[in-house]
């Protein structure tokens, strides 16, 4: 019997202790499990290896649990599904609406100044600008200084009074809600 069937074993048998004891013998074979697991997912996943691995022992070995292995190997399945059921509640929540499921990632340093704007185009954005200014008016100035005033984020930002951080997350919400509101015509 090997040491991990071992450890299992005592697990099963209600011995807390041993589940601090098995990590280290299988915390590579599951970070490679890890691994293979998050390349089939899209570029830009946040969720890392170590992190998945945690996860999917905290869930095979918590201290509420009843598991049962009968092997080595039956463990490592039981992972991998772990790590599975994870991958797609990150993936689920993702894509729920309050998450911005369905959405297209917009660029924030795509944007071109009103000048070069077709005039039908400007007046159906400085519409939706006002439109914005109602409900949002911090988020609003700072459009007009991006899109008509031609700064740049920095200088928005220091002439706003507020963080880089703050100005890039306002930037962020007011392209959002002006994309959805010029896509559809209709209120965001």
């Amino acid at each position: 019997m090997s040491d991990v069937t071992q450890i299992l074993s005592q697990i099963e048998r209600g011995n807390t202790a041993a589940a601090g004891q098995l990590l280290p013998l299988v915390y590579e074979e599951l970070r490679k499990l890890a691994a293979a697991k998050l390349a089939h997912e899209k570029p830009g996943q946040t969720l890392q290896a170590t992190a998945l691995v945690h996860d999917a022992y905290l869930r095979l070995v918590g201290i509420e649990k009843d598991q049962k292995w009968n092997s080595r190997g039956h463990f490592f399945a039981a992972a991998a599904e772990a790590m599975r059921r994870i991958l797609v509640d990150r993936a689920r929540s993702k894509h729920r609406l309050k998450r911005g499921g369905g959405r297209k990632k917009l660029t924030l340093d795509s944007i071109q100044m009103a000048v070069d704007t077709d005039p039908g185009v400007l007046l159906e954005i400085d519409e939706a600008i006002e439109a914005l200014g109602e409900h949002f008016p911090d988020e609003a100035r700072l459009v007009k200084m991006r899109y008509f005033g031609g700064l740049s984020m920095a200088d928005t930002a220091h002439a706003l009074g507020i963080p880089r951080r703050t100005a890039d997350r306002r930037w962020a919400f007011a392209r959002a809600w002006l994309f959805d509101r010029l896509s559809d015509g209709g209120q965001p």
